[in-house]
């Protein structure tokens, strides 16, 4: 052969499974689906079915042994994708039950291979080879009865040039039967439950002829049937994952910051394409700033997306980012369930940024996303927040991160996450006691490759936002409620701009 043979992928129909196949189901080939029971096994087969077939290409769905179609059509027909015109014509159903009963299983290879020539399906479903399975399991010299069947309806199939599924559990502890080997395809699902939270993945083990997506990925089971999110992957170069924090893009243009005097703090503003991470106590106006930031976007013309996992915009003392949500000029994820993945609010992520060309990207706050993610993900949630940074880097956006700190007045921390040394910048909100008073104060610790002020800065929060004022001279002398007698208060205390 001079050259090799071109191998059709057809869509799944299932969003996010195309990248993870590494392109799609290839046609001709035959694919298990395996998982425990409640899984989504028959609910992703159906979806695949049913978006895979026409009048000119059917597919013939045969149940064994397993629900009877009519009961699994009454639930299957809740989905969106579920098309009732489509059954009869272009998705037929045979119930083989009575057949795997008997335990021939010489009859019900005939039986298959006659619904086959008579309807001349493109696809073939089989659920549940379990059964299959199980019925060899019963009669004398049951394994080699089983390698013959499988064999038969194999090279019957491949005779056919139909597109196989076979769905059913996992291999059992004593190993895995014959079909696991020959298969072309198989793709596994499982779920896990903590507390309230129940989260779903799922793995594709094998797809002969073309590379797929590695690792575990998660998908959601949702009244517009299943949707996965392929995991976000951290490359320096075409196939190579590295573990060290992605690099911020060279880039000369600054932004800026929305608050008057934070941009000379940076350097000149803030590199595009860097992540900023802004951590404070409550109270001290991470939110605030983080509004200033998408607002001096929308004012540039460069529209910002939001992921907020506490408060809603409608709760903000600020009603800004309610208005420009409802103006469609920032995108807003809002979501407060506790059983996310990193992938799926990634994808999520994406998606918005960009339908909306989105240029500036705000979470807030990186107590909140661990929060939300679900318990199983918790444990590599400093991964999660590397891959995430690393996914937005690679679209060209400018990502601003807040994140909750125990203020204790004199023990200078960044996250709790030990996050600090993926993002490219740092700013730091914190209180300082002055006379039995407490005061706001906010630095810039680092600018990745670029200088910056070192000072520490009074600031006020107003109607207007934060209003940055004079610079602690004595810092010490202030802890200790010595404030320097030329010491001036903030511009904004005197009732005049800074």
């Amino acid at each position: 052969m001079t050259h090799p043979a071109d191998i059709r992928r057809l869509p799944s129909g299932v969003p996010g499974l195309d990248a993870i196949l590494g392109g799609g189901i290839p046609e001709f080939s035959l694919t298990l689906i395996v998982g425990a029971p409640g899984v989504g096994k028959t609910t992703l087969a159906h979806q695949m079915m049913f978006s895979f077939a026409t009048l000119a290409r059917p597919a013939v769905f045969f149940s064994v042994y397993g629900e009877p179609p009519l009961k699994m059509l009454r639930y299957q027909q809740q989905f969106a994708f579920f098309r009732a015109d489509m059954i009869g014509g272009a998705v037929r159903l045979v119930d083989l039950t009575e057949d795997i009963a008997a335990g021939d299983l010489d009859a019900v290879l005939a039986r298959i291979q006659e619904e086959v020539k008579a309807l001349a399906p493109a696809f073939v479903f089989v659920d549940s080879f379990r059964s299959i399975l199980v019925a060899a399991q019963r009669q004398a010299d049951g394994s080699r009865k089983l390698r013959e069947f499988l064999y038969e309806l194999g090279l019957f199939l491949t005779g056919w040039q139909t597109t196989t599924f076979l769905v059913g559990a996992n291999a059992p502890e004593g190993g895995a039967p014959p079909i696991f080997t020959v298969a072309d395809g198989l793709i596994l699902l499982e779920q896990s439950i903590h507390r309230n939270s129940m989260v779903r993945k799922l793995q594709v083990l094998k797809m002969r002829g073309q590379a797929t997506s590695p690792g575990v990925h998660t998908f959601r089971i949702t009244g517009e049937g299943i949707e996965a999110f392929p995991s976000a992957t951290i490359r320096d170069d075409p196939g190579k994952v590295t573990g060290n924090p992605p690099s911020p893009p060279h880039s000369t243009t600054r932004i800026a910051m929305g608050v008057e005097g934070l941009d000379a703090m940076l350097g000149g503003g803030l590199p595009a394409g860097y992540s900023l991470l802004v951590a404070g106590p409550s109270g001290s106006g991470k939110t605030i700033l983080a509004t200033a930031f998408l607002a001096e976007g929308v004012r540039r013309g460069e529209p910002g997306v939001i992921v907020a996992f506490e408060q809603t915009p409608s709760q903000s003392r600020t009603p800004t980012i309610d208005n420009m949500v409802r103006a469609g000029q920032v995108g807003l994820i809002n979501t407060r369930s506790l059983d996310l993945s990193i992938d799926e609010i990634v994808q999520r992520l994406v998606l918005r940024i960009q339908g909306m060309q989105a240029k500036r990207v705000v979470i807030d706050s990186l107590s909140g996303f661990e929060l939300a993610v679900a318990p199983t993900f918790r444990e590599d949630f400093r991964e999660s927040l590397f891959r995430m940074i690393a996914a937005l880097s690679s679209l060209g956006t400018t990502v601003l991160m807040t994140s909750e700190l125990e203020d204790r007045y004199t023990d200078l921390r960044f996250s709790p996450y030990g996050s600090a040394f993926l993002t490219d910048a740092i700013i730091v909100q914190r209180y300082i006691e002055i006379a039995s008073g407490l005061r706001r104060v906010i630095s810039v610790v680092k600018v990745r490759g670029s200088a910056h002020s070192t000072e520490i800065r009074q600031y006020e929060i107003g109607d207007r936002g934060i209003a940055i004022g004079a610079r602690i001279d004595d810092y010490e002398g202030l802890l200790c409620g010595r404030p320097r007698r030329s010491e001036k208060p903030p511009a904004a205390a005197r009732g005049r701009p800074a």
